[in-house]
């Protein structure tokens, strides 16, 4: 018996792009400093990105079909959401979660060079 799927997978990435904008940019970032973030994460370049959004792509999809996640993301650590973003098990759930993390290092004011594990 499988389990059935989380019910987050389903969620357009362009449904959520416009909330990780809106929380940076009420704390002074920028959309820029978000999309670096997303690119540094999965590989994506600004044509490909825009492609996913338009295409409306799911969450599940969006981080299946990334050109190349980061090998730094494992770098990634810390609670979001109540959970360790290295302690959580499913994969997907996890690369989520690691731009659920990097989006609120941002908001916080933390250096670019710090959020990208440089």
């Amino acid at each position: 018996m499988t389990m059935a799927k989380h019910r987050v997978y389903t969620i357009p990435f362009a449904s959520v792009y416009p909330l990780y904008i809106q929380k940076a940019e009420k704390k002074g970032r920028t959309k820029q400093e978000v999309d670096e973030i997303i690119y540094w994460l999965t590989g994506y370049d600004e044509q490909s990105f825009a492609a996913a959004l338009e295409k409306q792509v799911d969450l599940e999809t969006f981080y299946a079909q990334a050109p190349k996640l980061n090998a730094n993301r494992k770098l990634i650590t810390g609670v979001i959401c109540g959970m360790r973003v290295e302690e959580i098990e499913d994969p997907t759930m996890q690369e989520i979660r690691y731009l659920d993390k990097l989006i609120d290092e941002l908001a916080r004011g933390k250096a670019m060079e710090k959020i990208l594990r440089k």
